[in-house]
């Protein structure tokens, strides 16, 4: 998770984990729609074609089968633009959302069409928010974004998504928009704490690893753990020498300046011999000026 959206996308988190606490009690063990599902599901139910096609190939690619696939298409996507922790918390992320949401449907006990049908929230609609939230992450570091264009990007990835599905399971009657709602509010909740513990994990398996100083992000950005880098890596052994040889070097100079100004000062030698040593270092001076500098 890029380190910029970690306050917003957490505080977004708490909102919706309210949100789907609070439409959770109150349709508690109902099976009749609501006063806001009877205004939103009267213009989506029923839907004919092409638009009802539209709706069954969303729905599809809720089901077991048409999500398996796209959760692997977009995994190895990730490992192709070598972004395994992005591919980490794409399956990390839809799983944590489809097994929270069947979680809430025992809990709530709402149903649809039958008491068998168990209906808030929407597990096609959490499924489908949670992956685009992942890959809105994965991108935000990928292109480079600052944090206003990140936060764009990523709550408007996930209202498309979420809007989509959520409209495709309400024009084919298996859920109330209030449903919807509540799965969409459902992945916002968990997949920004799955994001957290992804990268939490690899930065401790990195860490074990002892072997890299940079470490990448679900969202593709990276940063330099804290600490020293480890001990007897060749590139230590190699500046190590490097500061040996440059040490021997300075020590070596100083000495040589010390004895140059110890041998001027040795008991003998007398002024003229000085200013004659200094007289031929400096060419068009006298002989008279340099004893006068001299003394």
């Amino acid at each position: 998770m890029p380190s910029a959206l970690r306050l917003r996308l957490g505080l977004t988190a708490v909102l919706a984990a309210s949100a789907v606490l609070a439409l959770g009690a109150f349709y508690a063990g109902d099976s009749e729609p609501g006063p806001v599902d009877a205004r939103l599901g009267t213009a989506a139910y029923d839907v004919g074609p092409p638009w009802r096609n539209v709706a069954l190939a969303l729905d599809f690619l809720g089901e077991p089968a048409g999500a398996t696939a796209l959760v692997v298409t977009l995994m190895a996507g990730c490992l192709l633009l070598r972004r395994p922790r992005a591919a980490a918390l794409v399956a990390a992320g839809a799983t944590a959302a489809v097994v929270t949401a069947t979680l809430l449907k025992s809990l709530v006990g709402r149903t649809i069409h039958g008491d068998g049908n168990l209906s808030y929230p929407s597990g096609h609609t959490a499924f489908a928010t949670a992956l685009a939230l992942a890959v809105a992450l994965a991108a935000t570091g990928r292109l480079g974004l600052g944090r206003t264009a990140a936060s764009a990007l990523v709550l408007g990835a996930a209202l498309t998504a979420g809007a989509a599905m959520g409209w495709a399971q309400v024009a084919l009657g298996a859920h109330y928009p209030t449903d919807a709602l509540g799965g969409w509010c459902t992945a916002l909740a968990v997949v920004p704490a799955a994001a957290w513990l992804v990268d939490r994990t690899a930065d401790r398996m990195t860490g074990r690893a002892g072997g890299r100083t940079v470490e990448r992000r679900t969202d593709g950005t990276t940063r330099r753990p804290p600490g020293r880098r480890p001990a007897n890596r060749p590139a230590d052994r190699v500046e190590d020498r490097r500061a040996g040889h440059t040490a021997d070097r300075n020590a070596g100079r100083t000495a040589h300046r010390t004895a140059d100004r110890t041998t001027d000062r040795r008991p003998g030698r007398s002024t003229g011999a000085r200013t004659g040593r200094i007289a031929g270092r400096t060419p068009g001076r006298t002989a008279d000026a340099v004893h006068r500098e001299v003394r």
